[in-house]
């Protein structure tokens, strides 16, 4: 892998630890120390990163920056993603809500909807849902990552496992292959696994840059989701995989302007 490419996933990486290491990036594209050294040199010297010892580190502020530029980013499509998702969920069901933007457009979507109790790991949903008094919200427990504000690790999965969920929405990093559905950061993954243990019905947002992107942890396969909602029409082999497992597939429009 160039190092023109291993850029995005090295600030994907540090966006949603806080942290890279030389060690764990060598190790995780299996090059050698003085190769992500170089990587870390160029990402500081463009002040996308600022250098510590033995790794690096997000610049002061640039956490809470980029994720509202992820937001603004595809807030459109994301907007009709999330509208076409509320859409599929009841009047008082239980839902999950996962990290992620287009989860945000989700929980914005469920205003009308009434006796809802949702539970997430997203404390920007929390926030968005708190003002909608005939929605019970319920926060899961797990360390925080201020990147995204997001909870994480053993207590966030111990909390998912502690419920029979009518609907969960998850999201993923990246969708790959056959139908891949890919992520970066472990802990998420299992929160994903879990999700797909503990609801009756699991719906995949994924907007169209997802299938620009790779990621090197496997959270599931579209064979294992009921219904996935994205902006854009899938390629012909997750079509089929889509087809062949009986996965219900949605392309959302986005509003246009008049």
């Amino acid at each position: 892998m160039s190092n023109s490419l291993r850029h995005p996933d090295i600030l994907e990486l540090a966006r949603r630890e806080g942290r890279v290491t030389v060690d764990g990036l060598a190790a995780r594209f299996g090059v050698t120390h003085q190769t992500i050294r170089r990587d870390l040199t160029d990402l500081t010297v463009s002040g996308a990163l600022q250098r510590v010892h033995g790794g690096a580190i997000l610049p002061p502020g640039a956490s809470n920056i980029e994720y509202q530029a992820r937001r603004r980013l595809n807030a459109g499509a994301k907007a009709a993603i999330g509208r076409a998702c509320a859409a599929h969920i009841p009047h008082r069901a239980s839902v999950f809500l996962d990290i992620g933007t287009t989860s945000e457009a989700v929980a914005r979507a469920l205003s009308a909807h009434v006796g809802l109790m949702v539970v997430s790991n997203n404390l920007h949903v929390v926030d968005i849902l708190q003002a909608h008094p005939d929605c019970e919200v319920i926060v899961t427990g797990g360390t925080l990552r201020r990147a995204d504000m997001g909870l994480v690790g053993p207590q966030a999965v111990a909390s998912i496992d502690g419920f029979r969920f009518d609907h969960a929405v998850l999201g993923c990093s990246a969708l790959e292959g056959a139908g891949e559905l890919m992520d970066f950061d472990a802990q998420e993954v299992q929160v994903g696994q879990a999700l797909l243990r503990r609801s009756r019905q699991t719906t995949l947002i994924a907007d169209h840059s997802k299938l620009q992107r790779s990621a090197p942890l496997r959270i599931a396969s579209l064979e294992q989701v009921d219904r996935v909602i994205t902006d854009h029409p899938l390629p012909e082999v997750m079509q089929q995989t889509c087809a062949d497992a009986g996965t219900y597939f949605e392309i959302a429009a986005a509003e246009r302007d008049t």
